[in-house]
Formats: C-alpha cells, structure tokens, sequence
C-alpha cells in the first residue's frame, strides 16, 4: 500500500501474515517547553501507526537544529522527550540524523509491525458505518494563540495534554471492534481527512456539527482572529468539496491543521455501540460524530 489514496503510513508485506507499515512526519515547535515539544512531535509521527492497525517497533530521530542560535541542552531536551514517547509506545529508538539549520524542527521515521489482513485503511468506509473522533478539534488554533503571547495557560495546558497523548489504546480498540477504516486528523483538519476517506471509499461523510468536540477556549480564540494561516488554506482547497448549513465561524475549527490529533474510525452501528460503550469502561475519549453515506453530491456534509 502506496500513497494511492492517501493512506496514513506506507505497507509492505515481508512474510505470510506480517508486513511492515511505515511513516516519517516532521513538525516545528508548538510549545515553548522542549521536552513537551520533542514528545509532541514523536506522538504525532507515532499515529500513523496506530491510524493503520499498526503496533511501533522501531524509531529513528530526525532533527532539524539551529545550533548558533540555540545551546545544545534544548536540543537534548526535544530528543529525551521524543523518546518519552517512543518508550511509552514500546518501541526502540534505533538512531537518526541531525541537520544543522536555521529554523528548528523535530520529528521521527517511524516503523510498526501489521497484519495484512487487519490493514485499517482510510478508503474503505461502507455507507450505514457510523463516525468516531477520539480527540478534540482546535490545537492549530491554541498554538496559533501562543505564538503570540495570546493563549489563556489553561487552554494551552489542555491542548498541550491533548497533543501529548498517544492513539495506542484508541487505535488497538478500534482493531478489537473491527472497524471499516480510519484515519487520524492532522495537518489537513477534519474535513481534509474526511475528504480523503470519502474520496477514497467512493461515499460522502455527513458530520453532526454540534456533536464534533472542540477545546474549550477555541471559539474565543477565533473570535479574537486568532486562526493559523493553515485553517484558511485547507478551507480555501476543500469548501467546494463541502455542503454546510452551519455559519462559517463554526466550520473554522473543522478546517483547523492538527498536530497529534485523534482518529477518526468508521464502524458499522453495532461496532461503534460497542466502541463507544468500550471506550468509556476504559476511560478513553471517544465521541460519535456523523454517518457514512453512499454517495452524494459532496463529499463532506456538515449539518
């Protein structure tokens, strides 16, 4: 499996039963704390994996570092808080590669072990499945805020722990309940994803607005112009894609590029009953957010 529909991580099979699935993704800061930053960014390339039905089993570092312009302990930190993660996930961190540069970035190549038969793809959503998120919308918004100094320390303190976060209970849940496909929402925002999986699968998404969870804070923050350059590009590519009858205030959080985010898994009804009710035994976040349609005019309702 390629990038022919925009899958979240590469696989491919290496033996009866196994196959490796693959994936690199790299981010620049979000928050001023290095280890916070460094375990952001690693939960962020690790969810690919988990997006897929994978388990990480191996990481290599890739950092980006201004080394004239920042001492060496920062970087130290970002690279310790990567492998926070990494440990979290149970996997080994196996090396990497620093570049000397002038904007600081940071993240992994990350690669996960998978059976082929329990591939989760992002394409394959069955008109009658229902839709799951299993993290709130709006971290482009807060880290947009705390670039400039205009973020509430609750809010950032929330989208930070959000972010922090690893999809590997969500994403072993979601292999127990057999899910039809998923994806986790990332750079391209919610509906930029749910695009990709209607494109993919040849069906329309239909989101129920009012049920999307978003960080508590976000809609002041939009409201104060407080919104990344990213939210408008992805809706400026993906609104004629969309049919929304809801004001164009509450459709900027759905556009909103996430870092970390969560998936966003299309289970049958019984599955998703049995998601949900699963989730909540096991003190996950998880929140149904719309159906799978057979295809429509859009690919992406909002109602």
């Amino acid at each position: 499996m390629g990038p022919e529909t925009a899958d979240d991580a590469g696989v491919f099979r290496i033996g009866e039963g196994l196959a490796l699935v693959e994936t690199v993704d790299i981010i620049t800061p979000l928050v001023d704390d290095p280890f916070t930053f460094g375990r952001i960014a690693a939960a962020n390339a690790l969810s690919d994996v988990y997006a897929m039905g994978g388990r990480p089993v191996t990481a290599m570092n890739l950092a980006f570092f201004p080394s004239c312009t920042l001492p060496a302990e920062v970087l130290r930190e970002i690279l310790a808080g990567g492998l926070d993660a990494v440990r979290e996930a149970g996997a080994s961190l196996v090396g990497g590669h620093t570049v000397e540069d002038h904007e600081l970035k940071y993240g992994l190549a990350v690669t996960g072990l998978i059976c082929p038969e329990r591939v989760v793809r992002n394409s394959t959503a069955r008109p009658g499945d229902r839709l799951v998120l299993t993290k709130p919308l709006g971290t482009g918004i807060v880290a947009t805020a705390l670039k400039v100094d205009m973020a509430p320390e609750a809010v950032v303190a929330e989208a930070t722990r959000w972010m922090s976060g690893l999809n590997a209970a969500a994403g072993a849940l979601m292999l127990e309940c057999e899910a039809s496909a998923c994806t986790d929402v990332t750079g391209f925002g919610l509906i930029g994803h749910a695009c990709e999986m209607a494109r993919g699968g040849g069906v329309t998404l239909r989101f129920d607005r009012a049920a999307v969870p978003i960080l508590p804070g976000v809609a002041e923050l939009i409201a104060d112009g407080l919104v990344p350059a990213g939210c408008y590009r992805n809706r400026d590519h993906y609104s004629p894609r969309v049919a929304a009858t809801v004001t164009p205030d509450l459709l900027l959080p759905l556009f909103d590029p996430q870092t970390s985010g969560g998936l966003l898994i299309s289970l049958s009804p019984a599955a998703c009953d049995r998601f949900i009710a699963t989730a909540a035994d096991r003190g996950l976040f998880a929140v149904p957010v719309g159906e799978v349609l057979p295809p429509r005019e859009q690919a992406v309702e909002i109602r």
